[in-house]
């Protein structure tokens, strides 16, 4: 009787503590303001906090310390009553084969415990038992392994895969045997954005000579001959100048090398060739001056390409010895978007989506459908295996509470059969996709797809997370989630706009999203919600926001334009600085989806939409939990921590704003860490769970 009662008074003493630590103003660490000022374009830009971009120092270190030691605190607070670190631990437990087959080998990524990195495994056969091929803990006992892409060589003996230390998007690249496990003495550095083409005993990589932070530097492409040292490897092509990225690969048969050559500034790309069958073997130009292309592959002296000339993508086809006459192999279809395309000798594989959902097709080469295959709503494919010779290809699919299926597709026949169960520890059907459309501000329908619990009354008082990308054209497509399943099972329903500056309905949508009409994707999120909340799906006071990268921007600037409808915000490696975007990383890159400070348009519609400078002194935003990774070199955290900072340092400000930064990651978190994709996910969701019941 009397340990009941003791629990009893722990338990609402704690309650008590838990609300007292969100309710009341929070003592923020101590951020001095060192003013630096700019005057572009006649307009004085006030800076208080551009010493966090030094993020080497000492000061700044103590700084993310303390600001970490806060949310930490807060966030333990919080979980002692939501408990998401436990909760998506044991929805995380699934059981699925993902192989993806390459030249005759099946290849997929596992944890092989809970410690540590996923490993390469590879397979002979799709129902041999895998064997560890790549273990990246072995690598480094002091650095964070990612194992990023891989390639086989065309003799099928040797594997060469690249892996980043810390989350970087600077790579190494090592070749091992695929006969006898043991790792060749090669070993490359400073490879970044590089494919690994292989051609005959080497393979063709490119180079960057980026450094941390700085503005990133162009690529130089180069031939590595296996068995050599990296200071031997040929340079193959190079081009002065800052904004030109450099793609190499070869042809499935390898006679042609082409290098693609992207001009950020202009949008405009060439291609060159070697033509390893001509006596000439030199490179030459094979298309110049063009945008929206890319070579698939080539079948004798034609090539294939995809094109998005048109907005919704076609497949077309030019020969080497006239490229520019183009012929059309399978039209655009207006009402679908071509995602995809798999050449094999008499057949075409295409992927479309449709308002949402994915139909895989497969043509002839006079571009008659021979077969069509429709996916669930709110599904989506991947990892379609299949090589030109093949009879067979395997593919699979997924949704945000279901792991991949995987499928062999036998190519003939056209009959279908699922490799291998697919297995959950919680019951996926009692989860319910819904499609909507709502009117953006400017009148513009948009896309709306939602997620809930069959049952879920539909009204006011539910909680919901909004999520979008809306950036670069991007494609985004469900994957499965545990930490979004714990989200809808504690009685949350999830909504993800296709807004404007995605790719959801091709080129054009995307262009409407991106320059001088980047505010459309903010005005389509903020109408989003302004669309849930009027159809009483939620309220303001129930709904959080969250979006990562150019998702997170979108983020960061509905929560500044439109404070009055959010609860919760938790943008993630966001650009917040738009003014400074351009003069770090790969921000250089981007002032085709962005614009650029460089001329005065340009410079005004950044400043009106740039959250950092858009912040009000006299507004109290929404509950913020602001997620960074301090080795992000694509977005880099200094973003996060001078939002964080002048949230944070300002009288109106009541609700909690935190910053949460990921010690030894990269842009994509701590995705090479299995308990540290959990923790991650796990203050995320605890910190929105928390304020939306509060």
């Amino acid at each position: 009787m009397y340990r009941k009662k003791y629990w009893f008074f722990v338990v609402i003493l704690q309650f008590l503590l838990t609300t007292y630590a969100f309710s009341q103003r929070i003592n923020y660490p101590f951020t001095p303001i060192i003013n630096v000022t700019d005057t572009i374009h006649g307009q004085v830009i006030n800076d208080e906090y551009r010493w966090l971009e030094n993020t080497s120092d000492l000061n700044v270190i103590k700084w993310i310390k303390a600001e970490n030691a806060l949310t930490d605190s807060c966030i333990k607070r919080a979980a002692s009553q939501i408990d998401s670190y436990r909760k998506i631990d044991k929805y995380s437990y699934a059981e699925y084969s993902n192989p993806r087959k390459k030249d005759g080998y099946y290849f997929s990524y596992a944890f092989y415990d809970n410690l540590g990195s996923p490993a390469l495994f590879y397979r002979k056969e799709i129902n041999d038992q895998p064997m560890l091929l790549v273990d990246p803990n072995f690598i480094s006992l002091k650095d964070n392994i990612s194992l990023r892409d891989y390639a086989v060589s065309k003799n099928g003996k040797l594997l060469a895969y690249q892996f980043s230390r810390n989350g970087s998007d600077l790579v190494e690249i090592k070749v091992v045997s695929l006969q006898t496990h043991f790792h060749k003495t090669d070993h490359l550095m400073d490879a970044k954005f590089s494919s690994i083409s292989w051609k005959d005993d080497g393979f063709f990589y490119s180079r960057s000579k980026d450094k941390g932070f700085e503005a990133s530097m162009h690529q130089e492409i180069y031939y590595h001959k296996i068995g050599t040292d990296q200071s031997q490897d040929s340079l193959i092509f190079k081009r002065a100048g800052t904004d030109k990225l450099f793609y190499a690969s070869t042809t499935d048969d390898e006679r042609f090398l082409l290098i693609t050559e992207e001009d950020k500034k202009t949008d405009l790309s060439n291609i060159y060739y070697v033509d390893y069958m001509s006596t000439q073997n030199k490179l030459m130009p094979l298309l110049t001056r063009f945008s929206g292309l890319s070579i698939i592959d080539n079948i004798g002296d034609d090539f294939f390409a995809f094109s998005t000339g048109k907005n919704n993508g076609r497949l077309i086809k030019f020969s080497l010895q006239n490229p520019r006459k183009w012929i059309e192999v399978i039209p655009e279809y207006k009402s679908s978007l071509l995602l995809g395309v798999k050449l094999l000798e008499e057949k075409i594989i295409t992927l479309y989506q449709s308002n949402g959902k994915q139909q895989i097709i497969i043509f002839n080469y006079n571009a008659e459908v021979l077969y069509a295959m429709d996916l669930p709503a709110g599904c989506s494919a991947g990892n379609i295996s299949v090589s030109k010779g093949d009879k067979e290809m395997i593919f699979s699919y997924n949704s945000y509470v279901h792991p991949p299926v995987v499928y062999s597709f036998n190519l003939q026949s056209y009959d279908i059969k699922p490799n291998k169960a697919t297995v959950v520890n919680f019951d996926y059907k009692q989860f319910e996709t819904k499609e909507l459309q709502y009117s953006s501000k400017d009148g513009t329908i948009i896309p709306l797809l939602i997620l809930y619990k069959k049952g879920t009354k539909l009204d006011a008082e539910n909680l919901l997370l909004l999520n979008t990308y809306g950036g670069f054209g991007s494609i985004e497509t469900p994957t499965f989630d545990p930490a979004l399943v714990h989200f809808l099972f504690s009685g949350g329903i999830y909504a993800y706009a296709n807004i404007r500056g995605g790719g959801d309905f091709g080129i054009e949508w995307a262009e409407k999203g991106q320059g001088k009409f980047k505010q459309n994707s903010f005005d389509d999120f903020i109408s989003a919600a302004q669309f849930l909340i009027d159809n009483k799906y939620t309220k303001a006071s129930k709904l959080a926001i969250t979006g990562a990268s150019n998702g997170g921007l979108v983020v960061c600037a509905a929560m500044i334009q439109r404070p009055d409808l959010f609860k919760v915000a938790v943008p993630v490696v966001s650009p917040c600085d738009m003014i400074r975007f351009e003069k770090f990383t790969v921000g250089n890159f981007h002032t085709d989806e962005y614009g650029s400070i460089s001329d005065s348009s340009g410079f005004k519609n950044l400043y009106s939409y740039s959250p950092l400078h858009n912040i009000k002194e006299d507004v109290n935003y929404p509950a913020t939990l602001i997620m960074t990774s301090d080795n992000d070199d694509r977005v880099p955290p200094f973003h996060s921590y001078k939002f964080a900072a002048r949230l944070q340092n300002r009288k109106a400000q009541t609700n909690p704003v935190l910053l949460r930064v990921e010690k030894n990651a990269g842009h994509y978190g701590a995705q090479s860490d299995f308990l540290g994709v959990l923790e991650e996910e796990a203050a995320m969701y605890d910190f929105i769970l928390y304020n939306l019941n509060h």
